[in-house]
């Protein structure tokens, strides 16, 4: 049996990602279970390990210390999130499923779920660990991603993330407790994208240990073309209009990039056009964009997820730091092309011109040239036909499951 450990069920980009690779193996023949921190959805095969109402607020009590913990440290609140110095989590080493499982499958697993201390007893159990990374954390002292800090590289320390960095710091003593955890560990570590691999192989605390790339996958049955026309009529949008859609978590995190989607929709000025939007929003991040926005909040229901990808005639995702996000794969596997900067593991999956559109890193103008392109050569659809047919060759559940099986054997 494979027990995948995971902080959230189906909150954020990597639990997602999770719970699909989950299903996906259930689905394939694999005897496949789900651990997670905390959940208030049911679902087979997925077990949170806070039940009763004391157990959930001892999860968030450990989320609250987590926080507490890095809090003398960081630099300012927009570093709060993105630095895990994993000090408070859970022993979970003798839980009943732990030790029934063949392989642990470890996930995104830091805000109070798994600290150093317990990923330690865990690897100490000698069965095999495989470690599907979302973002860098493993590699580094404890930034989630870098924000173009190299010092993961040789080692942590002069961490930008802290308010007092030095040559000792936090994340020196981060990076020097995961180098002893990993050094006699039975690990193999997974990179969704081709570029966190590179990175991984590249990185002294990794260097050493075994890494391949195994893309994550999606369900092609129930992200698929639907008819645009009717769910516009549904959603009260307007169907003479081209909809450019951004989605994501959180539109305000600095790394989506929605600055340069808004300069780049400034620059446009084109009254053919018309904006959605869905995810976490403030109040003003709508603020001059130059054009109508229409704003479907947060959206959790698959479904309607679904009819928002196929009433967009794009995707834009400029993100500046990102592994495989799933918006993309979600979007075409709709039959939605996708413009974004050619950076991390977005260059992997839009093809240039043939499904969407790489523009320059950091550039607005070419952001703008790039929306302006798709909507011009899509009209026989032939972009939206090569979108859906990358993600069902690449990411279908059944070609990502064979790999993991085949990872799993190998390993067993």
């Amino acid at each position: 049996m494979v027990l995948h450990l995971s902080t959230f069920h189906r909150e954020g980009g990597a639990a997602v990602a999770a719970s699909r690779l989950n299903r996906a193996l259930q689905n394939n023949g694999i005897a496949s279970q789900m651990l997670v921190h905390d959940s208030d959805i049911t679902e087979d095969n997925v077990t949170p390990l806070a039940h009763s109402k004391w157990q959930k607020k001892l999860a968030l009590g450990r989320f609250i210390g987590e926080r507490l913990a890095f809090l003398p440290f960081e630099k300012d609140s927009s570093v709060r999130f993105a630095y895990s110095p994993a000090v408070v989590g859970n022993d979970i080493s003798g839980h009943p499923l732990v030790r029934k499982a063949d392989i642990l499958h470890l996930h995104w697993i830091n805000f109070g779920f798994l600290s150093l201390e317990s990923l330690k007893k865990l690897l100490a159990l000698g069965k095999p660990v495989v470690w599907t990374l979302h973002d860098m954390w493993t590699f580094t002292g404890g930034c989630h991603y870098s924000r173009g800090c190299n010092n993961y590289l040789t080692h942590c320390c002069n961490c930008p993330y802290l308010s007092r960095p030095g040559q000792y710091d936090v994340s020196f003593e981060h990076f020097e407790i995961k180098a002893r955890i990993y050094e006699h560990a039975n690990l193999s570590l997974v990179s969704p994208s081709h570029w966190l691999q590179q990175l991984v192989q590249n990185a002294a605390l990794t260097n050493q240990l075994s890494a391949l790339s195994i893309p994550n996958c999606i369900d092609t049955d129930i992200f698929r073309p639907k008819d645009k026309t009717g769910i516009r009529n549904r959603m009260n949008l307007p169907r003479d209009k081209k909809l450019i859609l951004f989605a994501g978590a959180n539109t305000l995190d600095i790394r989506k990039g929605f600055l340069y989607f808004r300069e780049a929709m400034q620059l446009l000025q084109d009254e053919s056009y018309e904006i959605l939007i869905f995810g976490k929003s403030g109040s003003n991040a709508f603020d001059d964009l130059g054009t109508r926005v229409h704003y479907l909040g947060k959206i959790s229901e698959v479904e309607y997820m679904v009819d928002a990808y196929n009433t967009a005639d794009l995707i834009v995702v400029p993100s500046l730091e990102d592994n495989l996000p799933n918006t993309i794969m979600e979007a075409m596997a709709c039959g939605t092309p996708a413009v974004g900067f050619e950076t991390g593991g977005i260059g992997e999956m839009i093809d240039h011109k043939e499904n969407g559109y790489l523009a320059d890193f950091k550039s607005s103008v070419s952001l703008a040239e790039g929306i302006q392109w798709v909507l011009k050569n899509n009209e026989d659809k032939d972009l939206s036909l090569n979108a859906r047919e990358k993600v069902l060759h690449n990411y279908s559940e059944k070609v990502v499951a064979d790999r993991y099986t085949q990872l799993y054997t190998k390993l067993l």
